[in-house]
């Protein structure tokens, strides 16, 4: 089963995969798809908020902040980590649940990171918020290195995120029952 997204002034068939016995959700997937990144780093730039600094959280994000600091001329951008790596340091971390993956995430930011954030107005952006806790983990971490949250942006809001009056999304993205129906 698909569900036919148009975003962008594009137009993908995204596959259904079951969460649960009666829910299902459609995979929304930047990764490999250049047309699709180029054109929702358009779209989300011309609705983005003055800003000294973007921050996405590890992986399915980084082509499209990638995208986005490129076409908007910046040097550089920051990512929220899966995982502490050896070559960061003054590490902190913020634990947090998410529907697309069983159990409990970390998400991890380098010190020097956030060096750049602090005193800074700060977007974050994601490909896909859903029941917002990842997105709420990457709020956690900009607040705790001093940075100014002045926006949150994403490509699809799923389900009640579309209801959010303080996400910027290009379009919504329904939730669907065990029979593959809009819900």
């Amino acid at each position: 089963m698909t569900y036919e997204l148009y975003v962008a002034g594009l137009k993908r068939d995204l596959t259904l995969s079951r969460i649960g016995e009666d829910r299902m959700i459609a995979g929304f997937v930047l990764l490999g798809d250049v047309e699709l990144t180029e054109a929702c780093a358009s779209e989300l730039l011309a609705r983005m908020p003055e800003c000294d600094i973007l921050i996405a959280p590890e992986a399915k994000a980084i082509p499209l902040i990638y995208e986005m600091a490129r076409q908007s001329g910046r040097n550089d951008y920051l990512v929220a980590r899966k995982s502490a790596k050896a070559y960061m340091n003054g590490v902190f971390s913020v634990r947090y649940a998410s529907i697309t993956t069983k159990g409990t995430q970390e998400l991890f930011l380098d010190g020097k990171d956030a060096q750049k954030m602090a005193g800074k107005r700060v977007v974050i952006v994601d490909d896909v918020v859903s029941t917002g806790e990842s997105l709420g983990a990457v709020e956690k971490l900009v607040c705790e290195a001093g940075g100014e949250i002045v926006g949150k942006m994403t490509v699809l809001a799923e389900g009640d995120s579309a209801l959010r009056d303080d996400l910027i999304f290009l379009a919504p993205l329904p939730l669907f029952d065990g029979a593959g129906n809009p819900i």
